[in-house]
């Protein structure tokens, strides 16, 4: 994987090449130099890598994906701000997955540089008002299932985040209130 600045500097490279072949009369090799530079800027925008951990979560090979996100060794500067966050997303859900409050500080990373789909951003926060609701964050958790909620449009989440409610209504308990009148034990 290279680094997002070497993406740029190829395809700066590859049009002054591709305009030179053109002022030489060679116009295919000119066209293909074109889209070669297409596809570099295409990858600065879209990480492969994140792209194939994208594809191999679609085909439900966690361990896999897991193993391809790890191959970015230094992502602050191979990747842009976007890509940052759909990284810091993965690592959180990989990580809630084994250790749900360790995950804590890459979703919340995620959601600070933002995700491209509401929907990944409802799921982000969903993760982050479990792991509230584990750490007896009530409110924050029910703020946060709330924002999940109204970001997930098509219902993508509907029957997690009921679940996510359930639990926690139930881990709360019957209240109990007092009426002055009951004797204390």
């Amino acid at each position: 994987m290279l680094h997002k600045n070497i993406k740029l500097a190829i395809a700066v490279g590859l049009l002054a090449t591709a305009v030179w072949q053109f002022t030489e009369g060679n116009i295919g090799n000119g066209i293909m130099l074109i889209v070669i530079m297409a596809l570099v800027i295409l990858l600065y925008f879209k990480n492969e890598i994140i792209l194939a951990t994208m594809f191999k979560l679609k085909k439900q090979d966690m361990e896999g994906a897991a193993m391809m996100l790890d191959k970015i060794k230094n992502p602050e500067g191979a990747l842009t701000n976007k890509q940052l966050g759909y990284w810091n997303f993965l690592k959180g859900q990989f990580g809630y997955q084994e250790a749900p409050l360790k995950s804590e500080k890459y979703l919340r990373k995620a959601i600070e540089l933002g995700l491209n789909f509401d929907h990944d951003m409802a799921a982000a926060k969903m993760f982050l008002a479990g792991i509230a609701a584990s750490k007896n964050r009530k409110i924050e958790a029910n703020n946060l299932l709330k924002e999940a909620k109204s970001l997930d449009k098509h219902g993508m989440l509907n029957d997690q985040i009921k679940m996510m409610q359930q639990q926690m209504k139930r881990s709360q308990g019957p209240k109990q209130h007092y009426t002055g009148n009951q004797r204390r034990r």
